[in-house]
């Protein structure tokens, strides 16, 4: 599996990202050089035209990072029966048109905002701001699994997925 946030985490560790990041919102986002997420978190989604311009800089490189995983997968010997890669923001980025099948994971608010406090969320208002309503994203989706759950019920329901999948997959 292929992670975009791990994605997105290495890049701003390239020199190049680093140093556009660090024009655009100032050394206050990497005051000891690696880039502070939370820093340019904050920075980033208090405006509108500097998240737009953080994703214009991010989202083609994680699309190329994408390409490069799912070519490499495809040169082994016993490629993998299916390649998932986790997309937050799939449909916002136009990222899910170079997909074979998509799943929405989908749960009941009150229970996305028990998760999100169990978490170090930073900007996490704007963050969901800038998210489709999950209803949407269902509706957009191939499959959709609702995660009221367990972690092994979700599991579960995943693996049910890709099973559907792989019974549709050309030879």
């Amino acid at each position: 599996m292929l992670s975009t946030d791990e994605v997105v985490h290495r890049l701003y560790d390239e020199p190049e990202v680093r140093e556009e990041v660090v024009r655009r919102f100032g050394p206050t986002v990497a005051p000891d050089g690696p880039v502070n997420r939370a820093a340019l978190a904050q920075r980033a989604f208090a405006r509108t035209e500097d998240r737009a311009w953080l994703e214009q800089l991010l989202w083609p490189r994680v699309g190329a990072a994408i390409l490069a995983w799912r070519t490499q997968l495809s040169r082994l010997k016993a490629p993998p029966r299916a390649a998932v890669v986790e997309v937050p923001l799939l449909f916002e980025s136009g990222m899910d048109e170079v997909f074979d099948a998509t799943v929405a994971i989908v749960a009941d608010e009150q229970i996305r905002a028990a998760r999100a406090a169990t978490r170090d969320h930073h900007s996490l208002d704007e963050r969901l701001a800038r998210q489709l309503p999950q209803g949407e994203k269902a509706a957009r989706a191939t499959h959709v699994i609702i995660n009221n759950g367990s972690v092994a019920k979700l599991q579960q329901e995943l693996s049910e997925v890709l099973l559907k999948l792989d019974e549709v997959k050309p030879a």
